[in-house]
């Protein structure tokens, strides 16, 4: 589907660091850049991770690498390293579906997957001020709508939401675009105990006006298309890719 929308080498040249991205969504999005032509790392919170990465899928990215979104020092340490970076995609992310009511939980789910948004924008803003570049942050349809066993996610991702229109906003004078794509119910393995439940997942197909669950392809397409040049004037932007579940 990316290489029949996009031209062929449409991202030539261009240097992308997508976090979390060893699977799901990530992966799907570090997939379509590179096979678009970035140059293109793509990043776990373990090195175990970013091993299986490189075995099971090493064809498709630059490289895959070990990098704790939660480790300010180990990010500042890793972004001295880079000459040059024009995309910023940031897809790590944590849930602890039914544990986070306890403070302790939320605390670490907003650690890794709101603050450790802003780690990773803040790290890379003057590399992307120096190529005119773009972020795309991964919010979601709990962005708009709780989630009452996923307190800390929801409330992660409405902040992510908040965030990338802040910082759009803040970095529009370095001619950094900033904007986000809100996946709905995605096929990954982050889903995978919703999909397994027929209750549910009826249910999520049923309000879903699309009538099926969304692929992590689907969330590439329009991750792709957020830092192409048809996108030149879009910043601020949050961009369901839900099925129209958010307009049920």
């Amino acid at each position: 589907m990316i290489a029949t929308t996009f031209q062929e080498g449409s991202f030539s040249g261009r240097v992308a660091l997508i976090s979390g991205a060893t699977s799901g969504i990530g992966a799907a999005i570090a997939g379509a850049f590179a096979t678009l032509g970035a140059q293109v790392t793509v990043t776990g919170a373990t090195e175990q991770e970013a091993a299986a990465a490189r075995e099971r899928c090493g064809f498709w990215w630059e490289h895959a690498i070990a990098l704790d979104v939660r480790d300010a020092a180990a990010i500042a340490a890793y972004f001295a390293t880079l000459p040059k970076l024009d995309i910023l995609v940031n897809c790590a992310g944590i849930i602890r579906r039914g544990d986070e009511h306890d403070p302790g939980v939320f605390a670490e789910v907003l650690d890794v997957n709101l603050t450790g948004t802003m780690r990773l924008c803040t790290a890379a803003r003057p590399l992307l001020a120096h190529t005119q570049g773009c972020i795309v942050n991964t919010a979601s349809v709990l962005s708009t709508i709780g989630g009452a066993l996923v307190p800390g996610y929801s409330a992660s991702k409405g902040g992510v939401a908040q965030l990338t229109k802040s910082l759009a906003i803040a970095y529009a004078a370095d001619k950094i675009r900033v904007n986000a794509i809100a996946p709905g119910w995605i096929a990954t393995a982050l889903t995978q105990p919703l999909q397994d439940d027929p209750a549910r997942s009826s249910a999520i197909v049923a309000r879903t006006p699309l009538g099926r669950w969304g692929k992590p392809e689907d969330a590439a397409g329009a991750a792709v298309f957020l830092c192409s040049p048809a996108a030149a004037f879009v910043t601020g932007a949050i961009l369901a890719v839900d099925g129209g579940y958010l307009a049920m």
